[in-house]
Parts: C-alpha cells; sequence; structure tokens
C-alpha cells in the first residue's frame, strides 16, 4: 500500500507561500496552536491560545505571519510520529486544524450525490437494489440538474411535477428547495487530523467517504480559511431513515480535517474554493485503487450562500464553526461482488488533495478500532491555563 504523504505533498503546491495554521499535541503541553513555515513549525500558543481566538481577531493572516514562536519540529518528523501505529510518545504529533468551532456540514450540495441519496432511500440502505433504483429514479427525473438554482420559480415548477408522478424525496427538497441541509457533523475537538486512522462503523456494510472542502467561519460569519475533509458516510445506516443521520455521522472518528487550515488572504480567497477541484484515491491492501475528483465549480449553492444558511440573526455561534461544503462523490462501481457498488474495506487509505490546500490522508479503521476520542474542552482549558496561555 502507499505510504503516509511526506512533508511535500502534505503542504500545498506553494509551499509555505500561504498563511497556513495547524494543530500539534506537545507532551507534557497539549494541544498547541502551530504556524507552518518553510523553516519549520512553530508553536504560536502565546499569541493565539486556540485556533478559534485566532480565527476572531481582524486579519488572521497577517496575525499568524507576524506571530513569534518556538519551532517545535520539521513538518516531516511530525507527519512520521503522528500514526498510531509508528508513533513516539514523547514526540510531537499533528492534531486537526480546528478546535473550539463547531463542525457542521451541508449535505446533498451537488447533483450527482444527491441523486445517490434519493436511491439509498429508495433501497432502504440495501446496496444490492441500489442499480436498479439508479436506473429508475434517472428516468424519472433525469441526472441533468446542475444548471437549476436551488430555491428559484423552476425548481418549485419542477417539484410540482414530481410530486404529481410520485417521485418526489426529502433529498430533492434539500437538493433543490430553498433551504440547505446543514447539520452538525461532530462534537467540538473530535476531528481527527492527517495521517490518522478515520472510523467506519462496524456495523456498516455500505460506506464511502466524502472528500470536501471546508470553510473555517468565525463568529461574525466571515469565512476566514478552508481545509480540507472527509465527511465518512454510511450509506446503509442513512438509507434505512434519514433521522439515522446522527448514526450514519457521528462516529469516533468519522471526521477528517486537515491537513492544515489556510487563511484567507490576498493570495487565496473565496474565489480560490471556488475553483477548486478535489481528488480523491483510495487505495486498499488488496490492491484495489479508485480515483475520482470533484470540481467546486459543479456546487448548486455557493459556499458563502451556505455560510449565510448556516449563521445569522437567526443562529450563533461564538467560537464560529467548520462547514463542510459537501461533495459529488458518490462511487457506484462494484468493488466486491455484483451489483453490490463500492464500500471500504479495513486499511483503505485514503487521500484528499487540491493544490491550494495539500493533502489529507487517513487510514480507514472500524470506530471502535480508532483512538477513543477522551480529550474534551475542559481538558483543553485545563491544559492552557497549565501553561500560562489563558
Amino acid at each position: 500500500m502507499t505510504q503516509w504523504p511526506d512533508a511535500a505533498t502534505t503542504l500545498p503546491a506553494d509551499g509555505t507561500e500561504g498563511a497556513i495554521v495547524g494543530r500539534v499535541w506537545r507532551p507534557g503541553l497539549g494541544p498547541s496552536v502551530v504556524a507552518v513555515r518553510d523553516t519549520g513549525v512553530y508553536d504560536v500558543t502565546a499569541a493565539f491560545p486556540t485556533v478559534r481566538d485566532l480565527c476572531e481577531m481582524p486579519d488572521p493572516a497577517g496575525r499568524l505571519r507576524a506571530a513569534r514562536g518556538e519551532r517545535v519540529a520539521g513538518l516531516g518528523e511530525l507527519l512520521a510520529d503522528t500514526p498510531a501505529d509508528t508513533r513516539r510518545p514523547e514526540r510531537p504529533r499533528l492534531l486537526a486544524p480546528v478546535d473550539l468551532q463547531v463542525v457542521k456540514a451541508a449535505g446533498v450540495t451537488f447533483v450527482v450525490s444527491m441523486l445517490e441519496r434519493v436511491i439509498e432511500e429508495r433501497v432502504r440502505g440495501d446496496a444490492s437494489g441500489a442499480a436498479v433504483a439508479r436506473e429508475r429514479i434517472r428516468e424519472l427525473i433525469g441526472d441533468d440538474l446542475a444548471s437549476l438554482r436551488p430555491g428559484s420559480p423552476e425548481a418549485a415548477a419542477l417539484k410540482e411535477i414530481l410530486v404529481a408522478q410520485g417521485a418526489w424525496s426529502q433529498y430533492l427538497e434539500v437538493g433543490i428547495g430553498p433551504d440547505a441541509e446543514i447539520f452538525t457533523k461532530a462534537p467540538v475537538l473530535s476531528a481527527v487530523g492527517t495521517a490518522t486512522d478515520v472510523g467506519i462503523h462496524p456495523s456498516s456494510r455500505w460506506n464511502n467517504p466524502e472528500p470536501e472542502v471546508a470553510l473555517v467561519v468565525s463568529s461574525r460569519g466571515e469565512a476566514v480559511g478552508a481545509t480540507l475533509g472527509n465527511d465518512v458516510n454510511l450509506r446503509d445506516v442513512e438509507g434505512r431513515s434519514a433521522l439515522l443521520l446522527p448514526q450514519a455521522k457521528d462516529n469516533n472518528a468519522s471526521a477528517a480535517l486537515g491537513p492544515f487550515l489556510r487563511l484567507f488572504d490576498p493570495g487565496f480567497g473565496i474565489d480560490d474554493v471556488r475553483q477548486a477541484t478535489v481528488t480523491l484515491t483510495v487505495e486498499g491492501g488488496d490492491g484495489y485503487r479508485l480515483d475520482a475528483d470533484c470540481s467546486m465549480a459543479a456546487i448548486s449553492r455557493d459556499p458563502l450562500d451556505l455560510v449565510a444558511q448556516l449563521t445569522g440573526p437567526h443562529h450563533q455561534y461564538p467560537d464560529g464553526a467548520v462547514l463542510y461544503l459537501g461533495t459529488m462523490f458518490a462511487p457506484v462501481d462494484d468493488r466486491d461482488a455484483p451489483g453490490q457498488g463500492f464500500t471500504h474495506h479495513d486499511g483503505d487509505l485514503v487521500s484528499i488533495a487540491t493544490p491550494r490546500l495539500g493533502t489529507l490522508a487517513n487510514r480507514v479503521r472500524a470506530s471502535d478500532a480508532c483512538e477513543p476520542w477522551d480529550f474534551g474542552i475542559a481538558d483543553l482549558m485545563r491544559s492552557l491555563s497549565a501553561r500560562g496561555a489563558l
């Protein structure tokens, strides 16, 4: 199997030219905010106790560049000590690049994935019926909906037709209706970072990665930067009932973010997110390989429209939020038995990349075999207090 990405492939294509912030676990100190620079990774916790604090400041990118700090290690060293099976406990390791932000996700924001959610619903999570359902759904509604603006009069007219045909679905409602699906993906501090295991609930038999761009949003509702994410999805669980979305989406190690947060500045902004192409590679120990890509240009709702539905007078996030923007990735090719489509095998290596954000890599394990999440908000506050950072 391909090894974990090295420092060169983990970083964006332009290296450390951007304002790149991350988090590192430092033995004896705890979680630390770091600036990733060409000479190494620097602890800037004295200036910003949390990534949340940095994101709340005016001009976060400028503040990060100006911050002084102690050199912790080279990026290659951190990557070597991050995987659980090669870790040296006395050495620092990488964490997910967000901390106190609420982890949210937008669903069915691409036509392809929207249709696959409709299919999951029709077959009640049974992968063996997906191929027949897929053909029937496309006969009824087609799959050329990319130009249809959600919430528009044209979308409303299509809804009337589909309701009359008995083809309407709750997934079509959030896919082309006025209101986006935005849900809580994971608790604060539970996300895993790059070079770590990502969790699939052991009961699931039909699941897949969801490669996405995620925006980090301040308490003011401003998008201040972007990172990559894997919004792990259990198709069989959600397909049984949309009310099982929490069980399908929120399991141990099921939210991956990273490798770093790239803050917006004159050289990188929301238009770069809108134009990004996210690539996905899945490599199995059995020699299996899947390659796919997802163009953000195909998204049905603009990223800032999703931010506006996330936060505002109707809902506040005093510590900000990180918002997965959705994916068009919905694999249908059979991996195992005919008609079963794609599903993960234990040990799959999933790499999600885009040039301006780098590469997020995770190995797939059962969620109960991943490291347990045992460091919460109270632990973080005690850690920062003990080192005099608060």
